[in-house]
């Protein structure tokens, strides 16, 4: 039961946390690009959840709620978002490309999937060291098509590292449809081409990424090798805050809003019998309270000086 109801204070924390970062975009009040994941918190809370401190994550632009389930300090977190001196990096960036590596998260490039071979790494090491960690390693059905997408599953499979592939299979890259993209339905068909399962799943219902998840993480932990998930999920904005998304119909849209992870969640709970009008309202009442909190830090926190941003160019000589 406790489960059950924390899996449910992290969609709606991460709805929130999401939904309040694109407002505070169009007030101008967020430096650079806004790559929203509403619509996909099922897909970032199931493959996060339940992960230890030493394993790794290496999100992409639309996952910032994984560094919400991971740990991450919201009021660091909003901070950055801002471009504040108190954010992760010290305002040098946005939430994208920084990383917590004292808690497992791995920060993105602007070239997605390009963080992958860098997972297999990471896990290489856990194997190398007999740690019992695990890597999981975000990208999209766009990102899929790259090389070094491919290389880093070729080694995986190789070398039985202990990562997860996780495809957020949102159905377009930017604007490009996937049958404009790929031959196949399936990303998920191309994991027996490295020597490992692939599996897929519905990405906007929280236990059925679970259900993947789990089994996967056992695995990769006792020497078994890697997994490719595929979550089929959606966006409900464009591709950022500035993309209309005019290639989408709006019938396409609200088809995939029936289908939404919070709602399917809080049915799911009702059918529990739980008191979901209570739950709905002490949980609204908590994640609001957080992310107001976070707002306000972030606001009241200086903006960095300027110097400080050619610290940590080149690493510290031994």
């Amino acid at each position: 039961m406790e489960q059950e109801l924390e899996l449910y204070y992290y969609l709606r924390l991460v709805r929130e946390f999401e939904d309040r970062v694109s407002k505070l975009h169009h007030q101008g009040k967020v430096p650079g690009g806004v790559y929203s994941g509403l619509g996909q918190e099922a897909l970032v809370v199931g493959a996060t959840y339940g992960l230890k401190k030493e394993d790794f994550i290496f999100p992409l632009h639309r996952d910032l709620g994984a560094f919400l389930v991971k740990g991450a300090d919201p009021k660091l977190l909003m901070a950055q978002i801002l471009g504040k001196k108190a954010g992760i990096s010290g305002g040098r960036d946005s939430f994208l490309h920084s990383g917590i590596l004292d808690m497992g998260i791995f920060g993105a490039t602007s070239m997605l999937g390009s963080s992958l071979p860098v997972a297999c790494g990471v896990a290489l090491k856990f194997k190398l060291r007999g740690e019992p960690n695990v890597a999981v390693a975000f990208f999209g059905e766009g990102a899929s098509s790259r090389g070094d997408v491919h290389e880093a599953m070729n080694f995986a499979g190789v070398q039985k590292l202990p990562v997860i592939f996780v495809c957020e299979n949102n159905y377009y890259a930017f604007s490009t449809p996937q049958p404009f993209q790929m031959a196949i339905e399936d990303v998920a068909d191309r994991a027996v081409g490295y020597g490992f399962k692939g599996h897929v799943c519905s990405g906007n219902d929280l236990y059925a990424v679970l259900h993947e998840m789990r089994p996967a993480v056992e695995l990769a932990r006792r020497g078994g090798g890697p997994t490719l998930i595929e979550c089929k999920t959606y966006r409900y904005s464009g591709h950022s805050e500035h993309d209309p998304a005019s290639y989408r119909t709006k019938e396409e849209l609200i088809e995939w809003e029936s289908r939404d992870p919070v709602s399917r969640f809080e049915f799911f709970l009702m059918k529990k019998g739980y008191d979901t009008t209570k739950v709905i309202e002490e949980t609204g009442i908590k994640v609001k309270s957080i992310v107001d909190e976070a707002i306000k830090f972030a606001e009241g926190s200086p903006e960095p000086e300027g110097p400080e941003a050619m610290d940590g160019l080149y690493a510290t000589p031994v």
